[in-house]
């Protein structure tokens, strides 16, 4: 089985709760979302396929000389390829390296399949006035009743056409689960839905009613000039 690739490199992760902490990041190839304010648009002619072998010897490259905090599984959305990461995630694991997986938490069933392999997870919810997409609040319940079993933070990206309703109702899914789930609200850090700071802390003062730890991180890579 090949796994299609984006890109494999080392550098610092700029999102969530992790910030700052030195990662391998394999970014795989493809997404079924199309955000406007997504980071990491793809191109075919940029893929490369691996085998899980193959996949694991880039890592320990990458890995070396420095030493990381862990490898993230990221994308596009490395949930598609879940039946190649239910094959290399075990071998990956055996090295000793924690996995970070990243993911739009709307492919429950994909996470099931996985799910003992990974350490921490963090989630998006894909608000729909954020995305203009259609809402996938039963996908991401169903996916954080799975992801809770380990680790896991929830991360909504907020843009200037998201609505308090949306974000509202993504903080009520959060919290009727387990209002100690770690909250990380991301504004768009590019000049495209820009949030202002009147309406971000409006957005904070909803999520701080209902959970207990609550973070406004914007994307610190970008803020970095890093990769």
């Amino acid at each position: 089985m090949l796994a299609k690739i984006h890109e494999i490199f080392t550098s610092i992760q700029g999102e969530g709760i992790l910030s700052g902490k030195r990662q391998v990041f394999v970014r795989f190839f493809g997404c079924g979302f199309g955000c406007s304010f997504c980071d990491t648009p793809q191109e075919a002619h940029e893929m490369k396929e691996y085998t899980a072998e193959e996949l694991l010897s880039a890592v320990f490259i990458k890995a070396l000389p420095k030493s990381i905090h862990s490898v993230s599984i990221t994308g596009g959305e490395p949930l598609l390829q879940a039946d190649f990461l239910k094959i290399f995630l075990p071998r990956l694991k055996q090295t000793g390296y924690k996995v970070y997986l990243e993911t739009n938490g709307a492919l429950p069933d994909e996470l099931a399949k996985i799910i003992d392999y990974v350490d921490i997870i963090a989630m998006d919810i894909k608000l729909p006035t954020s995305t203009l997409a259609k809402g996938l609040w039963q996908e991401h319940s169903q996916f954080l009743d799975i992801a809770m079993t380990k680790q896991v933070f929830v991360k909504i990206v907020v843009t200037d056409k998201t609505t308090a309703s949306d974000f509202n109702r993504a903080v009520l899914l959060v919290a009727q689960k387990n209002p100690y789930i770690a909250l990380v609200i991301q504004p768009v850090t590019d000049h495209a839905g820009r949030v202002g700071p009147l309406m971000l802390e409006s957005f904070k003062k909803i999520a701080k009613e209902h959970i207990l730890r609550v973070k406004v991180i914007p994307q610190m890579h970008k803020i970095y000039g890093i990769r």
